[in-house]
């Protein structure tokens, strides 16, 4: 066991197997995991770099323990695991990009060996080698007619001039010797792989292999025949391939070049559809959903859509050396896990740095899926040829928020802006025409909407008819309420102390109004010591004398004891009482 998690992602994940001497050289590129005997328990196949050189092998590790090894002839470029056919037992095939090959096994045997197609040679090199052959040129003026076509020729030299180009003169002749019998081939090799869904989308599905080689083309393979289906070209380079879709439906390809540009292609168009032109070059690339994330050397994480449409930037604390997509569909969880140079291992949703993982090493691949039979398996390798096996727990859980400093989530949502309307677009210019008329008209409705509001606001200080009052000199603010529908009402007044701290007392309140019409049981209080912030009711009964159906106000003052000046006054429109009305 070892303590490579830190305390923030040490909740999360167990420590399932730690070996730091597992001489494992890789990158996500040439690991998978597969179910390859069918038994519902996935192993880990690894193609091993070995020392660049030498000792390039197939591995298959089961558990924590070496499975099976098979030698590889050249350096891998790539590893895909897939379903090929339909036959029972559904056991899948492993495909190994190496040079201008792809190493088919099955069951842990060499199945298939399929080569890429020799490209078109320079007729006017094929010539210059002729006049080699029939002894017509010496190896210095082959030399010298051989560099005028490398530097002006549209198609490029084949690799044997290329390294007779490299020699040195007395070297020369005898390269000239071994090779001037033997027809020349200018072959290419492949520098990424993927899988494409032949025609159903399901996880057991049959799939085609894709493939990108140097020389700019996008090859799709039938799963069975291994003939090509269909070819695309780019206008560099791929280094790196994401691939989605079924190829007898719709499909994208989304391609990261050499030439620090990403390409997506599209079924029916043998060139790309759309460009994403980076400020840096690409370093690693996954699809997380509808959207494509690219980690860049310049130590930045990028999310675009799948049309090329940039949506955020994550900045990094050093370079990635990584990435690969954390997919867990039984808890709808996706996310993007970044292998850094620092040591650290960062787990992003969007823009959003949600765990990170402390390592002993620098990760160099990282791969997330089932393992075994534990679905939430993490695998790293790193630097040192250690191999790393996290097992997620099932009771993690992962905050959308971020938990590094910055703008909130909320800032990053896109707004759902409706579309532009034909109405919406007259609107528009018939504003733009007649901007200074409609602003006048404005001007003009708003200074006649203050002027009726301060006309309005005059009457209602004149006749008094708000029942609320607030106090100038005191903390006091009172409002009146009148209840019933008569002869009797009740009137209850609401006194409030307004101030912060200090209390208000030797209050008192005080009734005018028509004796005619109203008569009141008392018409004087004395108001207690006003605590601030409490509301104090005081309440009072009215009698409505009059029989012809009439109203008038009655005018409430509440003054200082000893003191003649009110400090608050309201005035109380009555109602008309019903009862003496109906009699």
């Amino acid at each position: 066991m070892s303590s490579t998690g830190d305390s923030v992602a040490s909740s999360k994940w167990l420590d399932a197997h730690y070996d730091p001497v597992a001489n494992l050289y890789t990158f996500s590129s040439c690991i998978a995991l597969s179910d390859l005997h069918g038994d519902g328990e996935n192993k880990l196949v690894v193609g091993d770099l070995g020392t660049g050189v030498c000792n390039m092998k197939l591995k298959v590790y089961r558990g924590t323990g070496l499975l099976s090894e098979s030698t590889l002839l050249d350096l891998p470029t790539g590893l895909v695991s897939f379903l090929m056919d339909l036959h029972e037992p559904r056991t899948p095939a492993i495909a190994v990009a190496s040079g201008p090959f792809i190493y088919v096994y099955k069951n842990l045997r060499p199945y298939f060996k399929f080569t890429l197609p020799s490209l078109e040679v320079n007729p006017l090199e094929q010539d210059v080698w002729s006049q080699a052959k029939e002894d017509m040129i010496d190896p210095m003026t082959l030399k010298e007619m051989l560099e005028g076509l490398r530097d002006k020729a549209e198609i490029p030299l084949s690799v044997r001039s290329l390294r007779f180009l490299m020699l040195e003169p007395q070297e020369m002749e005898n390269f000239v010797l071994l090779h001037k019998e033997q027809p020349i081939r200018r072959q290419t090799v492949i520098t990424c792989i993927g899988t494409l869904k032949k025609n159903m989308a399901d996880e057991d599905a049959v799939s085609c292999l894709v493939i990108g080689t140097e020389n700019g083309d996008v090859y799709i393979l039938d799963p069975e025949a291994f003939t090509i289906l269909y070819k695309m070209s780019l206008p560099s380079t791929p280094t790196l391939m994401d691939v989605t879709g079924q190829f007898d439906v719709e499909f994208r390809i989304t391609v990261a070049c050499r030439n620090g540009n990403i390409y997506i292609l599209r079924r029916d168009s043998p060139k790309p559809k759309y460009c994403i032109e980076l400020s840096s070059h690409p370093v690693a690339l996954v699809r997380m959903g509808k959207n494509v994330v690219v980690g860049c050397t310049h130590e930045t994480l990028h999310g675009y859509t799948q049309k090329g449409k940039k949506l955020w930037t994550a900045y990094l604390p050093a370079p990635v050396t990584t990435m690969a997509l954390m997919d867990l569909p039984t808890r709808g969880f996706q996310a993007v896990l970044v292998g850094l140079a620092n040591c650290e291992v960062h787990m992003y949703r969007d823009k959003n740095l949600v765990s990170s993982i402390k390592t002993p090493d620098v990760v160099t691949s990282i791969c997330f899926g089932r393992y075994g039979r534990e679905d939430g398996t993490l695998i790293m390798t790193t630097k040192g040829g250690g191999l790393i096996v996290k097992i997620l727990k099932r009771t993690a859980v992962f905050d959308d928020r971020d938990s590094a400093p910055g703008p909130p989530i909320a800032q990053s949502i896109r707004l759902n802006v409706p579309k532009k309307t034909k109405l919406y677009v007259d609107q528009t210019l018939r504003e733009r025409e007649n901007a200074v008329a409609m602003h006048r008209a404005f001007q003009m409705d708003l200074s006649r909407l203050r002027l009726a509001a301060a006309r309005a606001y005059v009457k209602a200080l004149e006749s008094s008819l708000t029942p609320m009052s607030a106090s100038l000199t005191e903390p006091l603010k009172m409002n009146a309420v009148v209840q019933g529908l008569g002869p009797s009402f009740k009137l209850t007044l609401n006194i409030q102390n307004t101030a912060a701290c200090r209390p208000v007392m030797n209050l008192a309140i005080s009734f005018l109004y028509d004796e005619n019409l109203y008569s009141m049981r008392t018409a004087f209080f004395k108001i207690p010591l006003l605590v601030p912030g409490l509301n104090y009711p005081i309440d009072t009964f009215v009698e409505c004398l009059s029989d012809k159906g009439i109203s008038d106000i009655i005018k409430v003052f509440v003054l200082r004891e000893g003191k003649s000046a009110p400090l608050l006054t309201a005035h109380i429109n009555m109602p008309v009482s019903e009862g003496l009305a109906l009699n």
